[in-house]
């Protein structure tokens, strides 16, 4: 692997165990702040929102200037959302900004490595960057739990600044000032990442017309480009599949949070621990799919998505945390050996047919809207009434009923375009190997 890449690690660890740390924080300060339980579940939509809102426009953003700089400023609206929510914004709008700033990082994060890396090298470093992802996701989840627990927030309120009121008087706000170190770290880190030497692809600009104008423009782009992803009979499943997958996996971490509430008595800091335990089990499972798996086998693992829908209604049984633990971590080690390789074929196609930013953009685009339009139909489910077990119960029955259907998909297009379909994995064999 290149320098670089150790570079884009480091910056992504940090950035994504800020971002993790703070859910639990946002929780937290919603719980405390005597908010209903469907507002905790929608920070897991209002974060998606930007994702889906501004996917036309990030893409081309992230292929027009240096990834380096695109993610350092991602790190810095982040920072905004934070301090937003500290000065009394509405926990919900403030991480929404914080997910504003996410979703200009992410096309920009994934895009680099296409630019930097051969595409043989892609499934490895797809590994590196979940499994890398996935562990700050555990010591994020940790982190977020332990700072607005009872040991760490009295240490940190316990810090006094002479003569100043800084107005932090709560576990929560306490953790979220950490956080903003922890984002300015990783800021550090996107200014060393290296130019890779891509031509950058400047977003087209007509003086004679106002900006919002010229950012209409690229409309037509985004939605060609998401539909040429959508003809591409492997683009077509991977696309699916990873959609599918963070849509579920995007919510499951704050359902895992209701569960362990409901069916354990668990607190907030008690129950991240449990979050964290799902993340191992996905990069374990990660890291063995980026050894074991290439591209043009990416396919084979579309009936792990159905076994870890049915694996997700088993939930509702579980009351002791020693079957819980050993569970949870093979519920995440079939994601992460999911969500690998397809992720990796997803990449390889959107990078032949448009370029990284803007394939990424339409994956995010996808995804988001998933997790917007799952995390939703679970806010409101809670709104109106319906527990932890039922959401899970109906969580698992879509995961395993809709990776069904992409698995027929998939084998009808072998069984109506054998040509179409053969050509594209030779050449995912033929770049695998080069």
């Amino acid at each position: 692997m290149k320098r670089g890449f150790f570079t884009i690690m480091s910056a992504q660890f940090f950035s994504s165990l800020a971002d993790n740390a703070l859910f639990v924080a946002a929780v937290e300060l919603l719980r405390t702040g005597g908010a209903p339980e469907w507002q905790r579940a929608a920070l897991v939509p209002m974060f998606a929102l930007f994702y889906v809102v501004l996917a036309p426009f990030v893409g081309a953003f992230a292929d027009a200037l240096p990834k380096g700089k695109v993610m350092f400023v991602s790190n810095a609206i982040k920072v905004v959302g934070c301090l937003m929510m500290l000065f009394g914004t509405h926990p919900l709008m403030a991480y929404a900004i914080v997910g504003l700033g996410a979703a200009a990082y992410s096309p920009a994060k994934y895009g680099i490595l296409t630019e930097l890396l051969p595409a043989s090298q892609l499934v490895k470093a797809n590994g590196w960057i979940e499994g890398l992802t996935i562990g700050s996701i555990i010591l994020g989840v940790l982190l977020g739990g332990q700072l607005v627990g009872y040991h760490a927030s009295r240490l940190l309120l316990g810090f006094d600044l002479p003569f100043i009121d800084t107005g932090i008087d709560s576990p929560p706000e306490a953790a979220i000032l950490v956080l903003i170190v922890v984002y300015a770290i990783a800021a550090w880190f996107n200014t060393r990442i290296p130019h890779t030497g891509v031509e950058m692809r400047p977003m087209r600009k007509d003086p004679n017309r106002s900006v919002l104008r010229n950012a209409l423009e690229l409309l037509p782009d985004f939605w060609s480009c998401n539909s040429r992803l959508w003809r591409d009979k492997l683009g077509q499943i991977s696309l699916s599949t990873t959609t599918l997958f963070w849509g579920v996996s995007g919510n499951l971490r704050y359902i895992v949070l209701a569960w362990s509430a409901a069916a354990l008595g668990y607190s907030t800091t008690q129950a991240s621990s449990l979050v964290g335990v799902v993340a191992i089990g996905t990069a374990v499972g990660a890291v063995v799919a980026s050894m074991r798996m290439r591209l043009d086998m990416a396919t084979r693992v579309i009936p792990l998505g159905i076994a870890m829908g049915l694996l997700v209604i088993l939930m509702n049984v579980i009351t002791n945390v020693w079957v819980a633990a050993p569970f949870l971590i093979l519920l995440g080690g079939i994601g992460g050996f999911l969500v690998v390789p397809m992720n990796a074929l997803l990449q390889h196609r959107g990078h032949n047919l448009m370029g990284a930013g803007r394939s990424i953009a339409v994956q995010n685009f996808n995804e988001q809207a998933c997790i917007l339009g799952l995390g939703a139909f679970y806010s409101i489910s809670t709104k109106f009434g319906l527990s932890a077990f039922g959401a899970i119960t109906a969580f698992g029955v879509v995961v395993a009923g809709m990776m069904w259907l992409i698995q027929r998909w998939h084998q009808s297009n072998l069984r109506n375009h054998p040509e179409e379909v053969e050509h594209l994995l030779q050449i995912a064999r033929h770049d695998d190997h080069h």
